[in-house]
């Protein structure tokens, strides 16, 4: 199972947020750059990177940042906020990225998830599942939607999508521990999950170790390894041997 550290970016610096909120903010770093460089020395295989300028829709810029870390950290990268249309899609992977993540966009408009799915391939776009009251979040989490997740996925189903990743957004940042209750309505599948959202400890990893061969191939690690709770290199040890 991956363990995949994050690098929320926002204003050029390197962020946690607690369920979304800008208000909630921490700056960890203002080089995230570095933090990646950093994630990738203790052994990191993929890095989760969302720009929240952009997922907000503000007009900072950090597309420049995003292409130096996918340009020169050797590491698999997947991208996600503010992947709205196909010209970014394209830019995103023209920067180097692995993956992108669409998320508001998979919402509002599904053709376009249809047509980067045929165009780059399904292994090369993930959709976010991100969650509150089961039903979908939207816009950088800020508007919930109708839409009911297992309906959400069906419908992602049906236009190719196999890899997800699930956050329970009232979780996220609060290391809470993540939503295993959601996740089961998710597993048995044939779907890739990775799980986001209020991981605390290796405990956590522990327990969705056992959810492999449901289909969950990673875990999202951010404020846990940010406050210290957390040891990236035993993190990845035990989620590829426990």
């Amino acid at each position: 199972m991956l363990i995949i550290p994050a690098i929320d970016i926002r204003n050029g610096n390197s962020v946690r947020l607690k369920q979304g909120k800008i208000e909630n903010e921490t700056i960890h770093s203002n080089d995230p750059f570095e933090t990646a460089k950093l994630w990738k020395s203790k052994g990191a295989k993929r890095i989760h990177i969302v720009d929240l300028d952009a997922a907000l829709q503000n007009s900072i810029d950090n597309f420049s940042i995003i292409k130096k870390i996918c340009g020169e950290i050797d590491v698999k990268i997947e991208v996600g906020g503010g992947i709205r249309d196909m010209e970014r899609i394209k830019n995103i992977f023209s920067a180097g990225a692995d993956f992108a993540i669409l998320g508001t966009a998979a919402v509002k408009n599904p053709e376009i998830v249809k047509e980067a799915v045929d165009k780059y391939g399904q292994e090369k776009i993930i959709i976010a599942l991100d969650v509150k009251d089961e039903k979908v979040a939207v816009k950088g989490w800020k508007e919930i939607s109708e839409i009911y997740i297992e309906d959400f996925v069906l419908q992602m189903i049906e236009v190719g999508i196999k890899e997800f990743i699930y956050t329970d957004v009232s979780r996220d940042g609060t290391l809470s521990g993540p939503d295993f209750k959601g996740l089961e309505k998710l597993i048995d599948r044939n779907l890739r999950i990775i799980v986001s959202g209020g991981i605390k400890d290796m405990d956590d990893i522990i327990k969705l170790k056992k959810y492999e061969s449901g289909g969950v191939i990673g875990v999202i690690v951010g404020s846990a390894m940010y406050t210290g709770n957390f040891d990236l290199q035993k993190a990845i040890k035990a989620g590829e041997n426990a």
